[in-house]
């Protein structure tokens, strides 16, 4: 078997600090799991991790990537599975319903934000990140309404945005009561494509 290069190296540790970041955030919270509890469980020193990472923060940030990207995936697998606008709008509602408010992502979410507020740096990240989202949300709302032939009832953005902030509302009111329902969500996401169904 042939030896990793540096960077595959680099590459592969920085994976797994993340993936171990993720389950003791997730489990433990932000501001309950160190970054010498991560090299540990992850087997590396802590020097490692500042090697790949700037901070705890910037960890945590790579941590939420990757937790937002598995989402975005399931989300869009659900909208973009084929069938009419019905069939799509189901599928989204069952993502919706197993997954905003999910409470240890969301919880994570939650207190990150909240922790690192007076972080400009960190604000600045977390802004661009979010705005990347609204992005990806656009145009799968764009992709959404040209296959199913309808027309978007507002520009995408503010479609984007709209869905997006009510589904952190939703996420946060579901931390406390999982019963919430979202589908609030999906009628919203109906309005959007221009009412049709």
């Amino acid at each position: 078997m042939a030896r990793l290069s540096r960077v595959e190296s680099q590459e592969q540790t920085r994976e797994r600090l993340v993936a171990t970041a993720r389950e003791l955030f997730l489990r433990n919270g932000y501001g309950a799991t160190s970054l010498g509890e991560v090299a540990e469980t992850a087997g590396y020193s802590k020097g490692a991790v500042y090697s790949n990472f700037r901070g705890k923060g910037h960890l945590c940030l790579a941590v939420l990537d990757a937790v937002r990207a598995d989402q975005l995936t399931l989300l869009t697998d659900s909208v973009m599975g084929g069938g009419g606008i019905d069939d799509r709008l189901a599928a989204f509602g069952a993502w919706s319903e197993a997954h905003i408010g999910e409470e240890a992502w969301t919880a994570l979410e939650v207190e990150f934000l909240t922790g690192t507020r007076h972080d400009a740096e960190l604000r600045q990240e977390i802004t661009a990140r979010v705005a990347a989202v609204r992005e990806v949300l656009a145009q799968l709302l764009l992709t959404l309404a040209e296959d199913t032939g309808t027309s978007l009832a507002m520009p995408v953005d503010r479609a984007a945005a709209t869905l997006l902030g009510l589904g952190i509302g939703l996420g946060v009111q579901r931390i406390a009561d999982p019963t919430v329902p979202t589908a609030v969500l999906t009628d919203t996401l109906r309005l959007v494509l221009g009412g049709r169904g």
